[in-house]
């Protein structure tokens, strides 16, 4: 009888060990589903949507974000830039983004403006060349490297394509395509949602 009493602390520290020896398994083996509620930098990168702010955006003003590792560009055109668009398709490879539109010009895109609102431009922030990043070169006129009846728009310094203030591509350059528009919508007024595009 003397034994017993050792037996039951025996068997109590036992169990305690092993239930919390347990209880660390049983948690290292949910934190990975617990975590994966949360998107991984990962899964953002392979393309989670991501929100720009254009409250308090200024005609002529340019403000970035990135998605699936690309810039994206939100441009807020002058009343002056949407009427340019239309007065110069003769001079474009593709005015009308009829060129696979399913990879560079989603259908609410497909217009003159390339846009959901005529005052404001999404676009991709590569040429369709060979991946180099344009520069903006918004003032319409005689530049360095660009005509003298520059309306304005983008320029690849890397072998000089042009793309207009839609990024619709010029023509006789080496960009094969227009500039992408990604899919996206807009949350709000002041809001755009990069990546996703359910509501437009």
């Amino acid at each position: 009888m003397s034994d017993k009493p050792c037996m039951d602390k025996d068997r109590r520290n036992w169990l305690i060990a092993t239930s919390a020896v347990g209880g660390v398994g049983a948690a290292a083996a949910l934190y990975p589903f617990v975590d994966s509620f949360e998107p991984s930098e990962r899964a953002k990168a392979a393309g989670a949507a991501v929100e720009i702010d254009i409250a308090g955006m200024q005609p002529d003003e340019m403000r970035m974000v990135e998605w699936r590792g690309k810039p994206v560009w939100v441009v807020r055109r002058t009343p002056e830039q949407v009427a340019e668009l239309s007065k110069i398709d003769g001079e474009l490879a593709d005015p009308d983004s009829l060129r696979d539109p399913a990879q560079f010009t989603p259908p609410y895109a497909q217009n003159q403006w390339r846009s959901i609102k005529p005052e404001y431009l999404v676009v991709v922030g590569i040429c369709t060349h060979l991946g180099c990043s344009p520069t903006a070169k918004f003032e319409s006129g005689a530049q360095p490297s660009l005509p003298n009846n520059w309306p304005g728009g983008f320029l690849c310094p890397c072998h000089g394509s042009t793309f207009d203030m839609a990024g619709r591509v010029f023509k006789n350059k080496p960009a094969p395509d227009n500039m992408e528009v990604p899919p996206h919508m807009y949350l709000s007024d002041t809001k755009i949602l990069v990546g996703e595009d359910k509501k437009a």
